[in-house]
Parts: C-alpha cells; sequence; structure tokens
C-alpha cells in the first residue's frame, strides 16, 4: 500500500511540472484564484461591519470567556450560516471559472478570464447547490469538532471526524469538473465525483500531500519577504507580502486547479493536447 502511494507521489509531482508549464501558457489563469480572495476578504469585511453593528463580537467574546456558555441571537446564528454559505459559493464560482478554462487548453483551445467566468456563470444553479451542501457538511463537521473537544473518547471522536472529513473530500473530488464539463446539478455531480473516486484515490492522496507542500511554501516565500521589510517599514512589509502571497497562493491554486482537470480528462477517456500522452500513461497507471 505504502510503495503504491509513494510511486503515486512520484507521478504527481510529475504532474505538477506539466500543470506548472500549462500555467505559463495562461498565466491569466492566476486571476481566478486572486479574485476568489478579494471577493471573500470584501464579503467578510462586510459580515463583519453587520456583526459588530449587532453585537455578535461582544457575545463571541463573552462567549470564549465563559467557557462557551453564553448563548448566540438568531441573528448571530443566521450571520454565521450565511456567511458560510455565500464564501463557499464564491469560492466554488472561481474555481468553477478556473477549471472551466483549464479544461478548454486542456482541449486544445485557447481560454480566457472571460471565457473562464462565462462558464462558470452558466453554472450557477448547480453552483448554488454545491455551495449549501458543502458549507452545511463543513459546519457539521466544525460542531462535531466542537463537541469533542472534552471526554475520554475525544481523541478517537477527532480521529474519526477527520476520517468522514477526509473520505468527503477524496469522494467529491471532481464535484466542480464534472458540474462544468457534464452540466450535472450538484447531486449528480457528487455520485459521479464518488463514482471516479475508487479509480483516482491514489493520484488524490498524493496531490493533497504534494500541493499541501507547495502551498506550505508559498507560505515561507511570503514570511520571507515581509517579515525583513516588516521590521524595516511595516506598512511596505504588509504591501510586499500581501503582493506576494497573491501571486504564490494564485499560481499554486491555479496548478492544483488545472492538475484537477488533466486528472479528471483523462479518467473520462479525454485526450489532453497539453499534456505528453506518455506522461499521463504513467501518472494515470493503475494502482
Amino acid at each position: 500500500m505504502f510503495q503504491s502511494l509513494f510511486r503515486s507521489l512520484a507521478r504527481t509531482v510529475e504532474l505538477m511540472k506539466t500543470s506548472w508549464r500549462v500555467l505559463m501558457q495562461d498565466r491569466e489563469l492566476m486571476l481566478f484564484p486572486i479574485l476568489s480572495g478579494v471577493a471573500v476578504i470584501l464579503i467578510a469585511a462586510l459580515f463583519a461591519a453587520i456583526a459588530y453593528s449587532v453585537g455578535t463580537f461582544d457575545r463571541l467574546s463573552a462567549a470564549s470567556q465563559a467557557g462557551g456558555q453564553t448563548s448566540f441571537t438568531g441573528a448571530d446564528i443566521v450571520l454565521g450560516v450565511a456567511l458560510a454559505f455565500i464564501v463557499t459559493a464564491i469560492t466554488v464560482f472561481f474555481n468553477a471559472a478556473l477549471i472551466a478554462a483549464a479544461l478548454e487548453r486542456l482541449g486544445g483551445s485557447d481560454p480566457t478570464v472571460g471565457s473562464g467566468l462565462r462558464a462558470a456563470s452558466g453554472n450557477i444553479p448547480a453552483i448554488l447547490g454545491w455551495a449549501a451542501i458543502s458549507a452545511t457538511i463543513g459546519l457539521l463537521l466544525q460542531l462535531a469538532r466542537g463537541q469533542a473537544r472534552e471526554g475520554a473518547g475525544s481523541m478517537l471522536m477527532r480521529i474519526a471526524i477527520a476520517m468522514v472529513g477526509g473520505i468527503w473530500a477524496y469522494m467529491t473530488f471532481f464535484v466542480v469538473p464534472v458540474m462544468v464539463a457534464e452540466r450535472l446539478g450538484a447531486v449528480a455531480a457528487i455520485k459521479r465525483s464518488g463514482a471516479l473516486f475508487r479509480q483516482t484515490w491514489g493520484q488524490q492522496a498524493g496531490a493533497s500531500f504534494g500541493f499541501g507542500l507547495i502551498y506550505l511554501g508559498a507560505v515561507l516565500v511570503t514570511m520571507a519577504v515581509a517579515i525583513p521589510l516588516m521590521m524595516v517599514y511595516p506598512l511596505l512589509g504588509i504591501i510586499a507580502g500581501a503582493a506576494v502571497f497573491a501571486v504564490t497562493f494564485g499560481a499554486v491554486a491555479a496548478m492544483e486547479g488545472i492538475f484537477k482537470a488533466a486528472l479528471y480528462r483523462f479518467t473520462s477517456g479525454e485526450h489532453s493536447t497539453a499534456f505528453d500522452d506518455a506522461t499521463l500513461r504513467s501518472a494515470y497507471r493503475a494502482l
């Protein structure tokens, strides 16, 4: 088993290199994660202002000091649920636009930011449906983690919750590509993604680990730039750090979207012009 996973990781690294080469052909793909981040920040700021005005932050502070005993109002709960849904919907929308553009490139076309956004806009009902399901599962898992903080079985509970969350993440790995390419609704896309899970679990595990390391590298690069400048002039360090963060995370997220699109196309039996056939055959060799 471990030998297979190591082979899968090695193949994942090779495919990530190819994803980088594809990204260099369409650097505008990096804009989708950046636009997503900007939109999420703006929405979070808006909700923070609303939460401040209705006293949510005061109750949150009181709850943390009282060990979670303070009651929240209905408005607090509505704000939290709405924020989770809207942030998830924004993230899914721009991820769908990224993957749609990546699928265009892999199919031999020349994508643009506009073409990706149009493709995502054509799947709004499915995107909203998937955002609602994803946000709900995320909130339920978070609540379960909160309930598993104390008690003799807390460690086992946390392990079980982590396993459930991991399985859910792998089984829904292809939901967005399926929605974009096959124009299925959220529930049908989940079923289709689950059907592809057994064919690609090794590559998914390798991708999660490999891209996790790259995201960590992006954090380290951002810190290496921002911290020295903050020591000299804090505002300059913040600005430079934000710029480096946007570029590095945008690049990594775009590569991850290209990877997911390529893996989806291959498992669907489609040829990808941007990827060498020999690389694809070795990368997706059955485990």
